[in-house]
């Protein structure tokens, strides 16, 4: 069953009032190898992407100390 008008306009406030978007471009291919390996790993894409973003950061933090 799709969901209601209702259901998607709430959805919609609530991803705006708190969470940030992003668009990122990637190399032709890489999207499948990396949706692949997050389904393996996390399984979720975003889930993924967000973890490799904060373990990256907290990697550059760590060499700058």
């Amino acid at each position: 069953m799709p969901a209601s008008d209702a259901k998607i306009k709430a959805n919609a406030k609530y991803n705006k009032n708190h969470y940030d978007s992003m668009l990122i471009r990637i190399k032709k291919g890489k999207k499948e190898i990396i949706t692949e390996h997050a389904k393996k790993h996390d399984g979720s894409l975003n889930k993924f992407l967000n973890r490799a973003v904060d373990e990256t950061i907290e990697r550059d933090n760590e060499k700058e100390e």
